[in-house]
């Protein structure tokens, strides 16, 4: 951490929140390896349904996790920059080329939401996805592969959401902001 950070007291402010994220995210995908949990089903018009699924394949959690890493980056730039400065970055009139370069920021902002929480919903939910497939079609060897497959990814998902939170948070931290002219 403090080698993305650069800041050793800086990497002990923020390293709670990422290794929580971390963790919480690592241990929700594991809980998915309990065998026999699978087996207990709903019975619905469709079908039967599997009660227990990964947790993280649930996008509402996975919006959640991205709306608070999120947050936390756009207070901890407002508190850098201070709010006016903040809000400078993204609407400044004094050129056309700074508008668009504001507008362009902002947009950036809003990709980061999109980009963090497909990023990691899509991976766990398409290894499961892709592991119901297999057992369901070849439902002895076959699998297995899948099933490491599906076990990496739930190992560096985790990672890969902590480090781009702690870049973000970093990136914020770090911000510079339009000089007055």
């Amino acid at each position: 951490m403090e080698g993305v950070v650069g800041d050793k007291t800086k990497a002990k402010r923020i390293f709670p929140l990422v290794f929580t994220m971390f963790f919480f995210i690592f241990f929700c995908n594991l809980l998915v390896y309990i065998p026999g949990q699978s087996a207990v089903t709903i019975q619905t018009a469709g079908g039967a349904v599997p009660l227990f699924r990964a947790i993280i394949s649930d996008y509402g959690l996975v919006f959640m996790m991205t709306m608070i890493s999120v947050l936390i980056t756009q207070i901890v730039a407002i508190v850098v920059a201070g709010p006016w400065k903040y809000i400078g970055k993204f609407i400044n009139l004094r050129s056309p080329l700074k508008c668009f370069l504001g507008i362009m920021d902002l947009i950036g902002e809003l990709a980061k939401v999109m980009s963090l929480s497909f990023r990691l919903f899509g991976n766990i939910f398409a290894g499961e996805i892709l592991g119901a497939v297999m057992l369901f079609l070849f439902p002895f060897f076959l699998p297995l592969p899948f099933l490491f497959l599906g076990l990496l990814t739930a190992v560096v998902q985790p990672f890969v959401f902590a480090v781009l939170t702690l870049v973000f948070i970093s990136m914020a931290s770090d911000i510079s902001v339009p000089e007055e002219a």
